[in-house]
């Protein structure tokens, strides 16, 4: 069994928040491959389903941000997870928007849902950083991650969903490049192939020939001031 969690506020009010985007991946996951809907349990919203034969729990914790490790860690207990079968699908500001990383262990980076968690279970489970850009300064990074993706960003958001939502059961098998590759051609999808050489091509037909003219020069000319 895998756990994929979400990290992100609860309540309409931040729905559409850059802070949410992991919410927003595994909404993506749960609609694609037909979970079961959503219910409240460990403090946060579950859904449970297949993916390529893999059992996943998909959590979104509903403690805020910061306390994110406490429903992290009851979901866990209770299906006698460890922290190795744990993914956390996160925003990153380090990352360029639409871009995506997958790392295994580490820091937190000052991220706040992290630092809750590796306080709860320490640090050797996975992460989907899901590059959400940096406002400039770090005195607008509240601001930049509480406030909503614009309408400029929604043709990357959606590919990069589309994609996540397609590579997930390459995730659940332990498949991370493959499931990188998915979102990749969804962000960048492969160029038509180019069209042939004008000098390739069949030329045009050749005009039908004309019959001989077989008037004699008086009819000729008696035909042209008709």
């Amino acid at each position: 069994m895998k756990l994929f969690a979400g990290l992100g506020n609860p309540g309409t009010k931040y729905a559409g928040n850059r802070h949410n985007i992991g919410f927003m991946a595994l909404d993506a996951i749960a609609e694609a491959h037909g979970f079961a809907p959503w219910r409240a349990k460990f403090q946060g919203l579950v859904s449970e389903g297949q993916m390529g034969g893999h059992r996943v729990v998909l959590l979104k914790p509903q403690t805020f941000m910061n306390l994110s490790g406490q429903s992290v860690t009851e979901t866990m207990r209770f299906f006698k997870l460890d922290p190795a079968d744990l993914t956390v699908f996160h925003d990153e500001l380090d990352l360029a928007p639409g871009k995506i990383r997958l790392k295994q262990g580490g820091g937190h980076a000052g991220h706040n849902g992290l630092r809750s968690i590796h306080g709860h279970i320490g640090e050797a489970y996975a992460r989907v950083r899901l590059g959400i850009g940096h406002p400039g300064h770090k005195d607008r990074v509240a601001g930049y991650v509480l406030s909503d993706f614009t309408k400029a960003d929604q043709t990357w958001l959606e590919d990069m969903m589309r994609g996540i939502a397609e590579g997930a059961p390459m995730l659940a098998a332990g498949e991370g490049p493959k499931f990188l590759n998915a979102v990749a051609q969804r962000m960048a999808p492969a160029k038509p192939p180019k069209v042939a050489p004008a000098a390739t091509q069949a030329p045009a037909a050749a005009k039908p020939a004309t019959a001989p003219d077989t008037r004699n020069p008086l009819e000729r000319l008696i035909d042209r001031f008709r």
